[in-house]
């Protein structure tokens, strides 16, 4: 990895500084809204990044491939440094957030990526189990040795099968978002329960929204699958219903708990949505047939393959992995590999996008005095800095 090596003490100053004057759990500082054009700045490379939050005054959480978590600390008039913080027995990086008194959540997943995971189906292959204890949410705080278990998200789904499942795994767990409140609790996104959970600050596990199913068409142009990889695909135009994987979540400009959705197979292009879900919300439903009704109504439409949620004071931000789609990433569709990071405003219009055909499978996005994204989420990669 090309970045600096620091020691746990310069890692415990950086935090230390956060603690003292970075914005606290649910929503960001920012007084304008940042990454209104321009190209992107690198701010440091790293080894397949995904998870980011930006905390102001320079200070930046990321995570990387191999469970690594670390602060970057911008300088005015000097280059970036990596403050390693800690790092967790995984070999995909994780979602992270900064919360309540200091503490930092890590988000543990129990398969591989949603996308690989859903083409592992398709294949009928079994996905590959992370090496440690997955789906699991964790905290660490400055001078601990290693992160701590919060809940245990997948035992969680044990008890809460998805009534809406589509794939014969109704209790399969697969926890992909994050974000901390201000109250101390952390909501989790769980891309293969389709739902969105709490944590409370004693770990225990409540269910706040499910993603129903959604009809869509086969895309055309997808290539030839044969059948020892599951194929062959449906015709294009054959409607399908497909799940709503919930991959990612934050807490929006009016306080309202967002949630992104990937698409599950035929992963058609501009099927993807955002959620929003009205604060302290049990057992809403989020449904597409009757998406102004309830707890959980439809923020945005038309989005592909969205990984990440971010928010400003007047924008919400989007990641979505590809524009074509995951599945024509993972069948390996000339161009798929090129993402986007789309702004929408308050009321859900589309209000630009970033860098458009620059951004090559971007992972993660947040916000705060400027927009930050993680990427490529595979291979070497960096975090970048927009305005």
């Amino acid at each position: 990895m090309s970045r600096s090596r620091r020691t746990i003490l310069t890692a415990g100053a950086a935090l230390a500084v956060v603690m003292a004057g970075a914005s606290g759990p649910g929503g960001a500082q920012a007084s304008h809204s940042p990454g209104s054009g321009g190209p992107p700045q690198t701010v440091v490379d790293l080894e397949g990044p995904r998870g980011v939050d930006a905390l102001g005054h320079g200070r930046t959480l990321v995570t990387e491939a191999d469970g690594t978590f670390s602060m970057v600390v911008e300088r005015r008039g000097e280059e970036p440094y990596t403050a390693e913080l800690g790092r967790l027995r995984t070999d995909f990086a994780p979602a992270v957030a900064f919360g309540r008194g200091g503490t930092v959540y890590l988000l543990t997943g129990s398969a591989a990526p949603p996308e690989q995971a859903a083409m592992d189906k398709l294949s009928g292959e079994e996905p590959q189990r992370v090496p440690s204890a997955g789906a699991t949410l964790f905290r660490w705080r400055l001078g601990w040795a290693r992160p701590r278990p919060v809940a245990d998200i997948g035992a969680y789904q044990q008890t809460d099968p998805d009534p809406a499942d589509l794939e014969d795994a109704p209790e399969e767990s697969n926890p992909f978002g994050l974000a901390a409140l201000r109250s101390g609790a952390v909501l989790v996104a769980d891309a293969a329960g389709n739902d969105l959970l709490r944590v409370r600050r004693n770990g225990e596990v409540e269910t706040v929204a499910r993603l129903l199913p959604r009809t869509v068409e086969v895309p055309a142009g997808l290539p030839d699958v044969p059948p020892e990889e599951g194929g062959p695909l449906p015709p294009a135009g054959t409607p399908l219903p497909s799940e709503g994987v919930a991959t990612s979540v934050t807490v929006g400009p009016d306080g309202a708990w967002y949630v992104g959705e990937l698409r599950g197979f035929p992963a058609t292009p501009g099927t993807s949505q955002v959620w929003r879900v009205e604060p302290g919300s049990t057992d809403a439903t989020c449904d597409p047939s009757h998406p102004r009704r309830g707890a959980c109504t439809r923020f945005a439409d038309g989005l592909t393959s969205v990984v990440d949620l971010g928010a400003s004071r007047r924008h919400l931000y989007a990641a979505e992995l590809s524009e074509q789609s995951w599945l024509q990433v993972e069948l390996g569709v000339p161009g798929a590999e090129v993402g986007a990071v789309t702004r929408w405003d308050r009321r859900g219009a589309p209000a630009g996008e970033l860098a458009p055909g620059e951004l090559v499978l971007p992972g993660g996005v947040d916000a705060d005095h400027g927009v930050y994204v993680t990427g490529p989420v595979f291979g070497p990669g960096a975090l970048l800095r927009f305005g």
